[in-house]
């Protein structure tokens, strides 16, 4: 099916390009939610009638979009859950949990302009895009840990996920293996093997 896009969509085209789409995806997304026409004569026409008040209303959608954009751009918010030792959470953090870490920092954002494609399992720190407007995307930082005291020791750049005990037994190991190849141990030995 052939329609008239009325705003930038994203992989697709421009404000008033023509483009061909597959029918379902014109029927029930684009066409449905006003961002396109169907490419017939009287819409075409229809079109070049409201093209200015059209460009209008995006530019004046970027303005907003733009202030919304610079007040989040970089930001870092804090989402708290439950994780197994090795950092493995319980669950996971879903663009619902992304919005209402915003939401408590007073943004207001949609679920349709966090672009996350799979959920978050693990702990640490992810980068995550928001499309505040088809024209307009910013990259903000979403820190995922168990308590607020281990998100601030993410932030500074500490690994969380390696265990004390690992760390230990790394370093136990480490030096049983300098024992057992102690080049002067090793010299010895054969001194009291041939007597």
């Amino acid at each position: 099916m052939e329609v008239i896009l009325l705003e930038r969509v994203a992989k697709l085209g421009q404000m008033g390009e023509v483009v061909r789409v597959k029918d379902g995806f014109a029927r029930n997304f684009l066409l449905p939610r006003g961002k396109a026409l169907r490419a017939t004569k009287d819409n075409r026409e229809k079109f070049e009638g409201m093209k200015a008040d059209l460009e209008a209303r995006n530019l004046e959608a970027k303005g907003e979009a733009t202030k919304v954009a610079e007040k989040i751009d970089g930001k870092n918010v804090i989402v708290l859950r439950q994780a197994s030792e090795t950092g493995q959470l319980f669950g996971s953090v879903s663009v619902r949990d992304i919005i209402a870490a915003f939401a408590a920092e007073g943004v207001n954002i949609n679920r349709s302009q966090v672009l996350l494609d799979a959920p978050i399992k693990v702990i640490g720190q992810h980068k995550v895009s928001v499309a505040v407007h088809p024209e307009v995307e910013v990259t903000v930082s979403v820190t995922v840990a168990r308590s607020a005291d281990e998100a601030d020791r993410i932030n500074r750049g500490e690994d969380v996920n390696s265990r004390k005990e690992d760390q230990d037994a790394t370093a136990e190991a480490l030096a049983a293996a300098g024992e057992f190849f102690d080049p002067e141990a090793a010299e010895e030995e054969p001194a009291a093997g041939a007597q």
